[in-house]
């Protein structure tokens, strides 16, 4: 039940900040009638959350940019998991294997909506989890078409950890493998981030024409060879460029699926 308190309060503190008033912690109990030392320990972790931001020279509160990421990945990610649903079930139906749409956030791919195979050996996924750019096909495809300063921002944010004997580890094998995946619009993660797993993942476009999602066509090793996945790539390509078609995204140099280089 305390915990249930707790939250109320921080919801409370929320609600007061949305006018766009900045507050100082007294200022806050006093409008809430809470005492100080409650309301100085929810501030304190709604700071380091980011959901608030603390002036250091006013020690004023207001609300954080955490609040419009949340916010932004709600609206997007809705609106993208609305727009993409035909299309990831026409690849689902057309490859029988598990298809993936994902979100970047905070460096990382967020798994937002996914169709399984029906297939007996086949990849099992669930929303919401997070995964590397680096050793995934759909973070490959995304952070491939990401500026290059914003790549190595991540590179020296994140860096380059090891899941397989397969992973990308160096630099210098990345750039390598992020100019191929420039060349051909999509990215192929070989056993990178699981064992006995292969992927294929292209990029989503936004009406800016800034890469932000990708989808992927995952499945067991055995099955899924990398020329099977090259095979699968055109039809996957259309989709991804349907769907930041749909999105607002025009691109007038391209003249094929594999072209979206922004």
């Amino acid at each position: 039940m305390a915990k249930v308190n707790s939250v109320r309060k921080a919801l409370a503190i929320l609600d007061l900040l949305s006018d766009g008033k900045k507050r100082s912690l007294s200022d806050i109990a006093r409008e809430l009638c809470l005492a100080k030392s409650t309301v100085s320990n929810l501030l304190e972790t709604l700071t380091t959350e980011r959901i608030l931001e603390r002036n250091r020279e006013s020690g004023l509160y207001s609300l954080g940019i955490r609040l419009i990421e949340l916010g932004y990945c709600t609206q997007t990610g809705y609106d993208l998991v609305r727009i993409a649903a035909p299309f990831l079930r026409g690849l689902n139906q057309e490859f029988d294997e598990t298809v993936h749409l994902v979100l970047l956030d905070r460096d990382e791919v967020l798994y937002i909506d996914c169709i399984e195979s029906h297939r007996r050996l086949r990849t099992y996924s669930v929303i919401g989890v997070r995964a590397p750019l680096h050793c995934t096909s759909v973070g490959k495809a995304i952070l491939a078409f990401l500026s290059d300063s914003e790549i190595r921002g991540i590179i020296s944010r994140k860096g380059l950890l090891s899941f397989t004997s397969h992973t990308i580890t160096t630099e210098e094998r990345l750039w390598n493998e992020i100019t191929i995946i420039r060349e051909h619009g999509y990215a192929i993660d070989d056993m990178e981030h699981e064992d006995h797993l292969r992927c294929v993942g292209a990029p989503i476009f936004n009406v800016e024409g800034k890469v932000f999602a990708s989808v992927s066509i995952s499945g067991p090793a055995e099955r899924n060879t990398l020329k099977r996945l090259e095979a699968m790539a055109p039809a996957l390509l259309e989709a991804t460029t349907e769907i930041s078609h749909r999105l607002g995204y025009r691109n007038k140099d391209q003249s094929r699926a594999g072209s979206q280089i922004i």
